[in-house]
């Protein structure tokens, strides 16, 4: 029994994504963004119980891969297909009334939104690639799709709890948006060469870039709060390209 816990683990990681897609499909964003975050929670903790537990198999690896898809790769692909949808109803209207509208989904005759789905389809290629990519046992190649996750829910978070006229007129630009998700695919499947938050040993030697990225990722988050995500994924990017050389 010890050895499906982190099977387990997984299936709440899969359980917080489905939740999530639902609240994103029905306009609820930032409910879907807490159920993504507490969905990445379990994916980051059930490696570490397959490690502890001795429990690592071939079929965890591949329901981890598959629970990524979905909370990482679908959910938020959803929730940028409606931060493209809301920015049609910008254009007429405040960001007030857009949010209060009823059934705000897309019309069957603007398909812009469609592009946002592009994150679920980069999301999973960048996933088969990592299963199949022994480069990829100590660090990554390429945007995990968790972080690239978060990057994208950071963005309705922003305008919730951080709105300002200027972020308004940013984030909802739908240019800006469509540039996001085709940056966020390209970061996902980019060939370059980013570190692993895992830890082996809790030495600082072995680990100092950990330690110094997890500081600044706290002291960013204290000074920035939810605007500090696009910055700690720049951050995470420079920080591993420095390490590399």
């Amino acid at each position: 029994m010890l050895k499906q816990i982190p099977n387990i683990i997984t299936s709440l990681n899969i359980l917080c994504g489905c939740v999530a897609i639902l609240f994103a499909t029905s306009g609820d964003l930032i409910t879907a963004s807490l159920f993504v975050f507490l969905g990445i929670f379990f994916d980051f903790f059930d490696g570490l119980a397959a490690r502890l537990l001795n429990a690592q198999s071939e079929v965890g690896l591949q329901l981890d891969s598959l629970a990524d898809v979905i909370t990482s790769g679908v959910a938020p692909a959803v929730v940028m297909y409606q931060m493209l949808n809301l920015s049609y109803f910008h254009e007429m209207q405040t960001l007030t009334e857009a949010f209060s509208l009823d059934g705000w989904n897309v019309s069957i005759k603007n398909y812009l939104p469609l592009i946002g789905l592009m994150i679920a389809i980069a999301s999973a290629y960048r996933l088969a690639k990592f299963n199949v990519d022994t480069r990829q046992t100590t660090g990554f190649i390429g945007l995990p799709t968790p972080a690239n996750a978060l990057l994208i829910l950071s963005l309705p978070l922003i305008l919730q709890f951080q709105y300002s006229e200027f972020a308004e007129t940013i984030i909802l630009n739908r240019w800006f948006l469509i540039g996001m998700t085709l940056l966020s695919c390209i970061l996902l499947n980019a060939e370059i060469p980013l570190f692993a938050l895992k830890f082996k040993t809790w030495d600082f030697k072995s680990n100092a870039i950990r330690y110094v990225f997890l500081i600044l990722c706290v002291l960013l988050l204290i000074l920035l709060k939810f605007l500090a995500i696009p910055f700690i994924i720049l951050l995470y990017i420079i920080l591993s390209l420095f390490s590399r050389k």
